[in-house]
């Protein structure tokens, strides 16, 4: 995400965090590049322009361009000011008074949108809350066989009516099938269309009048760029939207869209499809994603996801082992195949501060490395795992022979897992966690106490 306008706005702050002192001049010349940098990542001319002349605002203050590291000051500004065209803070869903709460899921074909209903019933069911998906897509050859797909898929009740009745009728019935459910929530997936028209609209008008949903959201797809904004424009001139979700984001090296569409509309962005599988549905924190876009990790996100991923008395167990010096390449590849749980490795380095700038992950760590290593570890037998010291030339060249790799490949291996070892047990020292939590306080992340 945002591949191209990080690598960029980087280098023009690393410029400047280099200097002393700045100047006015200093500051224009690299808020013009700033601004340039926008305008090529896509971003509406209005969005950038007003953005770029509030941080020169805050920037020219007198005691800011001679304070100490003014550089940093301007990045500073520059990351609030992010955060607020993003839309300020986090939009949740809002709960009606009554059960079930509707979910109206609108937007263009081809957006993702009937994904994302599934995607947002995984969300939903993860944080222990029932829903039934309502099959309203009567338009879409196989639109309500895909939906009974994923419902199967992510273990969520799907309704569909297959006789020949209005869409109004179905989704009131839909609605009541979640009522009969006690389900806590009703996800209607609607008719798209290629491009917006009147009868889109008076059937979602339709819809919205039966069933009075307690949430609006247009799927719009990252790629499109300001097509995005302006159908998110229209939808919510004629049906009032509560909320978007913005598909397709891990492949958006721009990020137009994300930038531009709240300041433009007004409409906050509630979810972001990161992927195709259905758990690739993120809640949007604009201060996140600002700080990925800086550069500077989102290390909250990260910590989430490991959190959801490893089970808390493995974790224990794992620190007992590093502690007591017995985590061996077992334990290694356990720990490998976890993470892969998290998601793609390229969008879990993004959140690392310091990888998340110039594209580094992506040149340092690939899906590729991870499965040679898988390989290699694979070809060890039970002894070698748990004692990689007893691997000598003739195990290496055996190793490296059954992995499609080479001795030296295995050698690699046994070297930064050695490295890595002693690195782990000096973490899990009682120095190493002091100094751990210390860094944690000074980042504002959570921490035990």
């Amino acid at each position: 995400m945002f591949e191209t306008l990080s690598e960029k706005l980087n280098g023009v702050f690393q410029r400047l965090n280099s200097k002393g002192r700045l100047t006015e001049k200093e500051v224009d010349e690299a808020l013009r590049e700033v601004r340039m940098a926008l305008l090529e990542a896509d971003v509406n001319f209005r969005v950038a322009r007003d953005f770029v002349a509030r941080i020169r605002e805050r920037s020219l203050e007198a005691d800011l361009l001679t304070s100490l590291n003014p550089g940093q000051q301007v990045v500073k500004i520059t990351n609030e000011e992010l955060i607020s065209i993003l839309g300020g803070g986090v939009q949740k869903l809002e709960h009606g008074t009554t059960q079930p709460s509707a979910i109206l899921m609108v937007g263009l074909n081809g957006s993702g949108k009937t994904t994302s209903a599934a995607k947002l019933a995984l969300y939903l069911k993860q944080s222990n809350q029932t829903s039934v998906l309502v099959a309203a897509d009567m338009r879409r050859p196989a639109a309500v066989q895909q939906l009974e797909m994923l419902g199967t898929q992510v273990g969520v009740t799907v309704y569909q009516d297959g006789a020949d009745r209005s869409t109004v009728e179905v989704v009131r019935d839909g609605v009541k099938r979640a009522t009969e459910l006690n389900a806590a929530w009703a996800i209607i997936d609607t008719a798209g269309r290629f491009q917006i028209d009147e009868e889109l609209m008076s059937e979602l008008q339709d819809i919205k009048a039966a069933v009075k949903p307690v949430e609006t959201l247009l799927v719009v797809d990252a790629m499109t760029g300001q097509e995005a904004v302006q159908a998110a424009q229209e939808f919510h001139e004629r049906i009032e939207l509560t909320g978007l979700i913005i598909t397709k984001m891990d492949g958006d090296a721009r990020g137009g869209a994300a930038l531009s569409i709240t300041a433009v509309t007004g409409v906050p962005v509630k979810f972001i499809g990161i992927g195709e599988r259905v758990a690739a549905l993120e809640q949007f924190h604009p201060d996140r994603l600002a700080s990925r876009i800086l550069g500077m990790g989102d290390m909250l996100t990260l910590i989430e996801k490991a959190q959801a991923t490893f089970d808390e008395t493995q974790a224990v167990d794992m620190e007992k082992k590093i502690r007591q010096a017995t985590f061996d390449l077992e334990d290694f590849l356990g720990q490998l195949q976890q993470l892969k749980k998290m998601g793609p490795l390229s969008q879990l380095m993004e959140m690392i501060p310091g990888f998340s700038a110039g594209g580094q992950a992506s040149d340092q760590l690939d899906e590729g490395q991870l499965k040679k290593v898988e390989a290699l570890i694979y070809s060890m037998t039970p002894e070698e795992r748990h004692r990689p010291e007893i691997i000598g030339g003739s195990r290496r060249r055996r190793i490296a022979k059954g992995s499609g790799a080479t001795p030296r490949d295995v050698n690699q291996l046994l070297n930064q897992f050695s490295q890595m070892r002693k690195m782990m047990r000096k973490m899990t020292s009682g120095k190493g966690r002091r100094n751990i939590m210390r860094s944690m306080r000074q980042s504002g992340l959570p921490f035990d106490r």
